[in-house]
């Protein structure tokens, strides 16, 4: 066998043997992700702010940090003897089987219908200790003695555990329930749309098991910076990686096959067709992941924790899904021949049956009157866009769950029957040398209701603080501002609706960072992989456009149609990242296959006629099974996850059926060469010199 044909015949063999080895290695860490993932409220938070700084602190007061909970005894009405009875018994039974930081004291409402236990438990600390599990742990012992079914009062004596603890335990139990189902879910959807896409009962087996191989491989390498680097995962970015493996790994695999389908019908041997198709490929599906990469990175420079560590972690799980793209995939394809496109077998020599595709007559339309074509567009993206004004507020942390749990509905009790003070605490720390000055100062803020010294330790005073107003309401806030004006700089004010300001605050700064550094990024690629100013500026601004119109149709949905009662705070700067990154990769797709039509010597309309009829349909599927993926985010028990599912999916589907198609195939048009200013092609072609005429004389 000669050296050539030996190496066509073993290479594909050694790549798939080695990732064998890959995965077989990977599967042993991939499955212990999930045991490091972190949901506290610091890996949440902006690095910088108050809220943070407390929550810190608060973890090296004796005790380390606490769990706190409220056991919420309610009759309409009123309460009996015997269910204050009850309600002794219980926290009596709590707080010898607990160890809480001190014990129960009941707090009665005015009007006798409701009586609430507030109660904290302390994590444990040390190390190896699972402050998570035990917090956890806590709640759910709480919520086992505190119940009504041996109590004997069960007629309309309503027991219900919620505050902060309760809270955090709640939307832990979601985030648990989170990973399979939605693997699963990604699983399923992205088969039933390879089957429909490549109607063979066996090619869409190879990209599925391929991206599967390349989401072991994300979570072992993710789980090895965990243990190497502490880098915080978090469920939210977890799961964001896991959507992105599949849905960036399934559109490069679609790119590939078609591209390799195009070359099996001029090259004879399945090795050449591969090399082939990478070589014409290949550039575009590393531009793509390049930016989708570099678009992600970016938010390393947001100041919110959530954000910064979702940034590394999703664009591992990106080049995971191209490296296993760009070598798992072409060995199997060609290890297996010509066979696996069964029924539709691409034969060596055969035709492409020339059929009017919908593509193509988009495409006619679009370069039969461009202007019209473009301007309504805008026009139509403009409408959308003013959704945006129609956006709720930031979303509260009662209306976070689609379903209500069992802590929201117990704090909405708490703010009925106690409208004169909130439930739910502020965290003050100050410097144990200022406490007592600081305690005094707040009990004279207006707003304030009621103010205690709490534990010390560590230089630090914990002063907890009950606003007069409902938590996160217009009132509060102004109460916590009030805080942080008058206690200075050194000390620090924290807590559960605090946080939440800081985290709206820090959003809104971030994107002022994020949103242009993303921009600058994706240009740079575009730039260097079309040689051109025009086209990549076009790309960017058609996609920012696109964002644009996505939120305003999130504007039209959420609240009217949904009864979502608010926007997550990071979701518009989330969502731009997502939908730059990933809405270009169409973009590259199109104008790659474009330059390249440009480059065979085609004019400019031909040129975007042929590349939207060459690859229309691919990246339509390829839009499908990615807005899929995302969507299938909005089916989780999350607000957040499920604004950002629906905003992904919707602005995708309108970047592949609208804009790819229409608005940039028209401006490409408009413009001719031009999009490729100012690089060789936006140059016409050097006139051939006309042919020499014969002299006619006299003949030597």
């Amino acid at each position: 066998m000669r050296p050539e044909n030996r190496r066509r015949h073993l290479l594909p063999w050694a790549v798939v043997g080695l990732w064998v080895v890959v995965i077989a290695v990977a599967a042993m860490f991939a499955g212990k992700l999930g045991g490091v993932q972190r949901d506290e409220a610091v890996d949440y938070l902006p690095a910088s702010a108050d809220s943070t700084h407390v929550e810190k602190v608060r973890q090296e007061l004796p005790g380390g940090e606490t769990t706190d909970v409220i056991v919420v005894y309610h009759r309409d009405g009123g309460l009996t003897a015997a269910d204050r009875t009850v309600a002794d018994e219980q926290l009596a039974r709590i707080a010898a089987e607990q160890k809480l930081t001190a014990p129960p004291k009941g707090i009665p409402s005015k009007d006798g219908t409701t009586l609430m236990y507030p109660i904290a438990s302390a994590a444990p600390t040390g190390p190896g200790a699972d402050k998570e599990a035990a917090q956890k742990a806590f709640v759910e012992d709480v919520r086992a003695i505190a119940t009504t079914d041996d109590s004997g009062t069960s007629g309309g004596l309503d027991i219900e555990v919620g505050g902060a603890g309760a809270l955090m335990a709640d939307m832990e139990s979601v985030f648990e329930s989170i990973d399979g189902t939605l693997m699963i879910a990604t699983v399923l959807v992205v088969a039933f749309l390879l089957i429909i896409t490549y109607r063979s009962p066996f090619l869409w087996i190879v990209p599925l098991v391929v991206v599967g191989a390349a989401a072991v491989s994300s979570m072992a390498v993710v789980y090895g910076m965990v243990q190497a680097f502490d880098v915080v995962v978090t469920s939210q970015s977890a799961a964001i990686m896991t959507v992105l493996v599949f849905g960036a790994g399934t559109d490069y695999a679609l790119l590939l096959v078609s591209r390799y389908r195009e070359e099996l019908r001029r090259v004879p041997e399945p090795y050449e067709a591969m090399r082939t198709a990478l070589r014409n490929c290949g550039p575009a599906v590393l531009a793509s992941s390049g930016t989708v990469a570099a678009g992600l990175l970016c938010l390393l420079a947001a100041d919110l924790n959530s954000s910064s560590g979702m940034g590394p972690i999703a664009a591992i799980g990106v080049v995971c899904a191209l490296v296993a793209m760009l070598t798992l995939l072409p060995a199997v394809l060609v290890l297996l021949g010509r066979r696996v496109f069964w029924p539709l077998i691409p034969a060596y020599g055969s035709e492409v049956k020339q059929r009017r595709s919908f593509f193509a007559a988009m495409g006619s339309s679009a370069a039969r009157r461009p202007v019209a074509v473009l301007g309504t567009g805008l026009v139509v993206l403009g409408a959308l866009a003013l959704g945006v004004l129609n956006l709720p507020g930031a979303v509260k942390q009662e209306d976070s769950f689609i379903d209500r749990p069992e802590s929201v509905t117990a704090m909405q009790r708490l703010t009925d029957a106690y409208p004169d003070q909130s439930a739910q605490p502020i965290s003050v720390m100050a410097p144990t040398g200022a406490a007592g000055t600081a305690l005094d100062t707040t009990r004279t803020l207006p707003g304030v209701a009621d103010a205690q010294r709490g534990r010390s330790g560590g230089g630090w005073t914990e002063i907890v603080v009950f606003a007069k107003d409902a938590p996160e309401s217009a009132g509060e806030t102004a109460t916590i501002e009030r805080l942080r004006s008058a206690l200075g700089d050194e000390t620090y004010v924290g807590g559960p609706s605090a946080q939440q300001i800081d985290l709206a605050d820090t959003n809104v700064s971030d994107r002022l960072y994020v949103i242009p550094l993303v921009i600058v990024a994706v240009l740079l690629i575009l730039v260097a992989l079309l040689r051109s100013i025009v086209a990549p500026l076009m790309l960017v601004a058609a996609v920012v456009v696109v964002w644009g119109a996505s939120m305003g149709i999130g504007g039209l949905v959420f609240e009217p149609l949904l009864g979502f009662a608010g926007v997550d705070p990071g979701l518009a700067l989330l969502s731009f990242v997502f939908l730059v990154a990933l809405g270009v990769d169409y973009g590259i797709f199109l104008m790659h296959r474009m330059r390249e039509e440009a480059l065979k010597g085609a004019e400019p309309e031909e040129a975007a006629l042929t590349a939207l009829r060459s690859t229309g349909g691919v990246i339509a599927s390829a839009g499908i099974v990615l807005a899929a993926t995302f969507g299938v985010l909005a089916s989780l028990p999350l607000v957040m996850l499920a604004e950002m599912g629906i905003l992904v999916a919707v602005g995708v589907l309108l970047d592949t059926f609208l804009v790819r198609t229409y608005l940039v195939t028209s401006a490409s048009v408009l413009l001719g060469r031009k999009v490729w200013w100012p690089g060789a092609l936006s140059k016409p072609p050097a006139a051939e010199p006309a042919p020499e005429r014969e002299t006619v004389g006299s003949g030597v």
